[in-house]
């Protein structure tokens, strides 16, 4: 079955990243250094700001990066490209430099979030693979903080893997997603892959298959006495509670605690508040509420705001699909080459030029040249050298519990759930970064 797989990942780019190439080679350019960077052209308008995310899984492309000999004889079935350009191929590794944003970071729009210096034609080919890697998790991410802003000390979970665009981006999504602040994911192989906390109960077919609900009820959590919740809502949401109640009370015989109901239909809230009426009557205070189904931040809010008796939301194709801003306007450009400072003067797609840092304090952002020194502290650090990184990678759970912080460190108004309008966040250039773009469009005109 076709698959990307680490044997053919170098394979996930666009053909004329390839043709880029094979003319630089051929044109003695392909050893040249050159810096490209990263970055989102603008917000979203429901985004007030990106949280950054993907560069693991980026870092650990370009170390393993390379042209297996399947992928070769594949270019070279296409009868364009030279023998002498696949052979450099062949022995091509990165051997570049890396700096970025760490993630778990809020970033802005224009501020770079990885640059790349390394021989022209290994920098080009990169292209593709960066801009999808760090593009999807950084908007699933970003989707998922503000979900975790709506819930406020409440948690939810990643339900997303089913209506996710794809298997990689179910994996990928359900990471971004913890990074953002879910506190478990349903994917089983996230949980493996990334050790995500999984979790999962039954689904309305489970109760279906019986012949009534406390059947279903009493079987699942004779199978599963330390993790059983029902899903209550098949037929009719608070009689389902009711019957939870009495297979509770009947497990607890045997020593079988129920631990939570779920519910996946109609108006979450006024249900709750029956569901938790009937539950606390029948001495069941403890049982947990979840609720899920179509939620997004928005009914989330709404939901919390009500108080409604719900523990835990389980949020899938809202936050999986980022379904109101489903993608970033997210660019990698050429900045800096052995000629010097690099730009594009086309029209609503201008570039700044040079290699830059970007530099944060508590009331804004300031986009600097490298070598200048500006107040605050800088965003971008040297995360891989000689194609090399630098530090073993962060752990999942510490980059969630930094984002988490970063989060709640951001005034109120950047944090609203509501459309920005305006700059939420100031993002200045520094007065030398603008003379050198002054500069530069003057030498193109």
């Amino acid at each position: 079955m076709p698959w990307v797989d680490d044997h053919n990942a170098s394979l996930v780019t666009d053909l004329y990243e390839l043709t880029m190439a094979a003319a630089y080679h051929a044109e003695g350019l392909a050893d040249a250094t050159a810096t490209f960077e990263l970055w989102v052209r603008r917000l979203p308008p429901q985004r007030r700001f990106l949280l950054a995310a993907g560069l693991d899984d980026a870092l650990r492309y370009l170390e393993g990066w390379s042209f297996d000999d399947a992928s070769l004889d594949y270019l070279r079935s296409l009868d364009k490209f030279s023998d002498g350009f696949l052979d450099h191929l062949a022995g091509l590794r990165f051997e570049g430099a890396v700096w970025a944003v760490p993630e778990g970071n809020p970033v802005f729009d224009g501020e770079p979030l990885l640059r790349i210096t390394a021989p022209l034609a290994q920098a080009q080919l990169q292209e593709t693979f960066l801009l999808n890697a760090i593009g999807f998790q950084t908007m699933i991410a970003s989707k998922a903080a503000r979900v975790a802003i709506a819930c406020g000390d409440r948690a939810f979970i990643d339900f997303g893997a089913r209506r996710s665009h794809g298997a990689d981006a179910a994996l990928k999504g359900a990471r971004a997603a913890y990074v953002g602040g879910a506190a478990r994911t349903s994917m089983v192989l996230a949980g493996r892959e990334y050790g995500i906390p999984v979790t999962g109960t039954m689904a309305h077919s489970y109760v279906q298959a019986h012949p009534d609900e406390a059947t279903a009820f009493e079987a699942f959590a004779r199978t599963f006495p330390d993790d059983a919740v029902f899903l209550i809502d098949t037929y009719d949401t608070v009689r389902g509670a009711r019957i939870a109640a009495e297979v509770a009370h009947r497990l607890a015989e045997d020593g079988i605690a129920l631990k939570g109901v779920r519910l996946d239909s109609g108006d979450l809230a006024a249900l709750a508040f029956e569901v938790r009426h009937v539950l606390d009557g029948e001495g069941l205070g403890h049982v947990q509420i979840i609720a899920s189904g179509g939620l997004d931040e928005h009914e989330v809010a709404r939901i919390v705001a009500s108080e409604a008796p719900i523990d835990a939301f389980g949020v899938g194709t809202s936050m999986t699909t980022s379904e109101d801003d489903p993608n970033l306007d997210i660019v990698y450009k050429l900045v800096q080459d052995e000629r010097g400072p690099q730009m594009k003067v086309s029209t609503g797609k201008r570039t700044l030029p040079g290699i830059k840092q970007v530099w944060r304090t508590d009331t804004g952002d300031t986009i600097a040249l490298a070598d200048e020194r500006r107040a605050g502290d800088p965003l971008l650090i040297d995360v891989m050298e000689s194609g090399m990184r630098l530090h073993p990678p962060a752990s999942l759970k510490r980059v969630r519990s930094h984002a988490a912080e970063s989060i709640a460190a951001l005034p109120d108004e950047v944090r609203s759930l509501e459309p920005h309008e305006g700059t939420p966040w100031q993002v200045d250039v520094s007065p030398r970064l603008r003379a050198l773009e002054e500069s530069v469009a003057a030498a193109h005109r």
